[in-house]
């Protein structure tokens, strides 16, 4: 699966969103920040979900905000199919797993290019998806951090779906090479090009 994320785009945000519902992606990833978690805001809530109640993509959303128990109860009437917050969040992660789930959407978390991938162990068994971020979260257009591959390789035995994001691109897909990867997440390599398809193609070929 790809999932394109809209940071960092050529268009304006609602033009952006929909050219990723028209194109050959599989999911729209959305990216909440809410100045606590990370030191940077990009939204204005209302507007988002105005936006993405008009789009036919599954979404997933990527949660990089303090009290995601505050946020998950706004997206469960859209086409939601993901939805993944951070370890070091100030709600109680049981509880944010809980609901998550109670709605049907696939519970994700995020592990940062600086943590212990171990700080997840105990929640694995509780949780579809994890998120490995080649990127430190807050800014789009970053280079992929290498190191984060111990992570992916690490997680390759666990019974959990592997997401990767930040600084994917075609360029950096060897370091991929035999790793099992559900969803590349990709962002300023689609959004910063006027063919949006040719983009994405370039990165379905992992999956070939």
């Amino acid at each position: 699966m790809i999932s394109v994320s809209y940071l960092k785009s050529i268009y304006p945000e609602k033009e952006t969103i929909k050219k990723i519902d028209e194109s050959q992606v599989d999911f729209i990833h959305v990216d909440l920040m809410d100045n606590t978690y990370v030191p940077y805001t990009n939204f204005k809530i209302d507007e988002l979900l105005s936006n993405l109640k008009e789009t036919s993509k599954g979404l997933d959303i990527h949660l990089m905000v303090s009290n995601p128990l505050k946020y998950i109860p706004l997206f469960t009437n859209l086409n939601v199919k993901i939805i993944t917050v951070h370890y070091g969040i100030k709600d109680n992660l049981e509880e944010v797993i809980s609901l998550v789930k109670k709605n049907h959407i696939l519970m994700g978390l995020a592990i940062n290019p600086d943590e212990d991938i171990h700080l997840l162990d105990k929640y694995l068994p509780l949780i579809d998806y994890v998120l490995v971020l080649g990127v430190t979260p807050g800014m789009g257009g970053q280079k992929f951090n290498p190191e984060v591959i111990e992570k992916i390789k690490y997680l390759q035995d666990k019974k959990v779906l592997i997401g990767l994001d930040g600084g994917v691109n075609e360029e950096m897909m060897a370091y991929l090479n035999g790793l099992k990867i559900a969803n590349l997440v990709s962002g300023y390599f689609v959004c910063q090009d006027q063919d949006f398809n040719n983009q994405i193609a370039k990165l379905k070929k992992y999956f070939s």
